[in-house]
């Protein structure tokens, strides 16, 4: 059988920590698993991210398994996604699966996807999100419960 096109198992994974008194700004890359219980202003690619609960993010996360307990603010690609109670999430959300606790906060689009690890380069890109001159303008509709957002564009 060839090992090579199998994906690392959980148990041979590193697993890395940024402790609470540690901020960090630029971006993070691992090739385990990594505990953010700190501060991060940047981008995250790993294998697995545990926002812990006293966590900070601010910057763009991809990795195979995100769980989010403290704040998160960007935009995630990943195959699983879990938002726990209590977490504040802002972000835009690509995922295969994605669990919602109740207590969560997320302001956000959650966008489904069987490819949510491949980028985009509106996703990854560094720049803001609001950039003047755009020509499209968001309506957002209440689901459920739950904010969806529709995109209509302008026409002169």
């Amino acid at each position: 059988m060839d090992t090579s096109t199998r994906a690392p198992e959980s148990s041979t994974l590193s697993i890395s920590t940024i402790a609470e008194d540690l901020t960090i700004t630029g971006n993070v890359t691992s090739k385990g698993e990594l505990h953010l219980h700190g501060q991060v202003q940047g981008d995250i690619r790993c294998v697995s991210l545990v926002l812990g609960e006293k966590a900070q993010l601010e910057g763009n996360v991809v990795a195979q398994d995100v769980i989010v307990r403290g704040r998160l603010i960007g935009s995630v690609r990943a195959l699983t996604v879990t938002l726990e109670a209590n977490s504040h999430v802002e972000a835009d959300l690509f995922h295969k699966s994605l669990s919602l606790e109740q207590g969560t906060h997320f302001d956000g689009d959650s966008h489904p996807s069987e490819d949510s690890l491949s980028s985009s380069p509106e996703v990854c890109s560094a720049e803001p999100q609001n950039q003047k001159g755009s020509e499209s303008v968001k309506r957002h509709e209440r689901v459920n419960g739950f904010v969806r957002t529709l995109g209509e564009s302008l026409s002169a």
